[in-house]
């Protein structure tokens, strides 16, 4: 009897320790890893704000937010090895190239990680889904509108985009360039790219003001393009001949809205983009959801993101920013 009694207690209490290593291992964070095209971009660290709030509502979250030093594939395929090492639970990825990123990420999914991408996309065999911060259609048709609303006569404009690589950017061009018999006074002259650093942006944009004395216009889709080019257009002393649009941070661009530099610029709310991300990452990496064609895979309080056939979604409509409204959200973002 005192046989049986010792293990009858040795059962109980193995299954006592097994219920809690259960417990344990539910309770432990589901980690996610928000890699940016480079550390050091305002737009990116909002988003980084956006992830911890959806971590802080969903409660066992823990966001590794990481990037290059600048902006290059090889960067993220270094930090891409590295996350895979360390076991994340899911990668969320805005890419710096399309499809240099797949191999790495293909490796990263046969791991059982999550892999999504978000702002700027991966080819389809590198991720399970793509959330785009808004449609290519709507971006591109409203940078273009962006510049045609102050050149009511028509004149000369200017892309300055990011990297030539780059797969949100080139999408945005592509769409602008669609719907230009719409615009038939206005003549897109030259598309130039600073890969996403402050000074050789603010070369480029020197560049096309001295190519093209009689640009009306520099339009760059880029938080970090769009300051620099403002800047540039400053320093020239051709506020008022030449308008800066495209997207951009309203506390980057308020000065350039107040100078006159800018007349009104673009821009999703990237701190929403990371909650979003998040969200949508924490209900795949848990199962909750499944990124297939049709799929409606939740993103808290911004909804849920319906998937297309190529397993990509939209979260909203771009916002114009300008003096009316710029002081409100230049503290917030």
């Amino acid at each position: 009897m005192r046989l049986l009694g010792k293990i009858t207690a040795g059962l109980t209490l193995g299954a006592a320790l097994l219920g809690s290593t259960a417990a344990m291992a539910q309770d432990d964070d589901v980690r996610i890893a928000l890699v940016v095209k480079s550390l050091g971009n305002g737009f990116f660290e909002a988003a980084n704000r956006g992830a911890e709030e959806a971590a802080e509502e969903l409660g066992n979250v823990e966001i590794i937010y990481t990037g290059p030093t600048d902006t290059t594939a090889e960067g993220q395929i270094e930090v891409i090895n590295s996350l895979i090492a360390q076991r994340v639970d899911a990668i969320a990825v805005s890419a710096n190239d399309p499809d240099a990123l797949v191999p790495s990420l293909k490796k990263a999914m046969q791991r059982g990680i999550t892999v999504v991408s978000w702002d700027s996309g991966v080819a389809p065999e590198g991720r399970e889904m793509h959330l785009a911060p808004s449609s290519d259609e709507l971006i591109g048709k409203t940078i273009i509108k962006l510049a045609a609303d102050h050149l009511p006569d028509g004149g000369k404009v200017a892309v300055l985009s990011a990297t030539s690589t780059s797969t949100n950017q080139n999408a945005w061009i592509e769409e602008m360039n669609s719907v230009m018999d719409q615009y038939p006074d206005i003549e897109v002259v030259e598309t130039v790219y600073g890969d996403d650093l402050a000074d050789k942006s603010y070369r480029e944009a020197q560049g096309l003001m001295q190519t093209y004395p009689d640009l009306d216009a520099i339009i760059a889709p880029t938080s970090v393009g769009i300051v620099a080019a403002a800047q540039a257009v400053q320093d020239a002393d051709k506020v008022g001949e030449v308008n800066v649009t495209g997207l951009g941070l309203p506390s980057e661009m308020a000065g350039a809205i107040e100078s006159g530099a800018s007349k009104s610029f673009a821009i999703w709310n990237p701190v929403d983009l990371g909650y979003a991300i998040t969200m949508i990452s924490y209900n795949l990496a848990t199962d909750e959801a499944e990124a297939a064609p049709g799929a409606e895979i939740g993103m808290g309080r911004m909804g849920s993101a319906t998937l297309d056939d190529n397993t990509e979604a939209a979260m909203s409509e771009p916002f114009t920013y300008d003096e009316s409204n710029i002081d409100e959200f230049k503290s917030v973002f």
